[in-house]
């Protein structure tokens, strides 16, 4: 099964900043759209922000709206998440996945939803202090 590997989670303080990146072992990656999520104790898994296959479209939930930035090096088969401004309730483990979307119609729908994704990393923590 393929699995997809992050890093570049830790400790940061609030108000600093993060870049976590997220490796695919070949490229079949580079056909799939690809999501971040996070997940929080209590509050189950969400969507971070998402970015299509070529990477001409992307989409963020409203908290990572204008402090993240989602984006992909498809020749080097990685996404990478730059999250700038982060606040305590950032605080979470956040993981990448990766979904063949096979039609127009599918985005953003389709990374949206953490149970369409087809392979997942195991995930890393990114702790926020105040």
């Amino acid at each position: 099964q393929v699995q997809l590997v992050e890093s570049g989670g830790g400790l940061v303080q609030a108000g600093d900043s993060l870049r976590l990146s997220c490796a695919a072992p070949d490229s079949t990656f580079t056909s799939e759209a690809v999501a971040w999520f996070r997940r929080v104790p209590g509050r189950g898994r969400e969507f971070v922000a998402g970015i299509s296959s070529n990477g001409a479209k992307t989409r963020y939930s409203d908290f990572a709206e204008g402090r993240f930035t989602i984006s992909r090096d498809n020749d080097k088969n990685t996404a990478a998440l730059q999250m700038n401004n982060l606040k305590p309730e950032d605080t979470a483990v956040y993981s990448c996945a990766a979904v063949l979307l096979t039609a127009e119609s599918d985005w953003p729908s389709g990374v949206e939803n953490y149970y369409n994704m087809h392979y997942w990393g195991k995930g890393t923590l990114v702790n926020v202090s105040s």
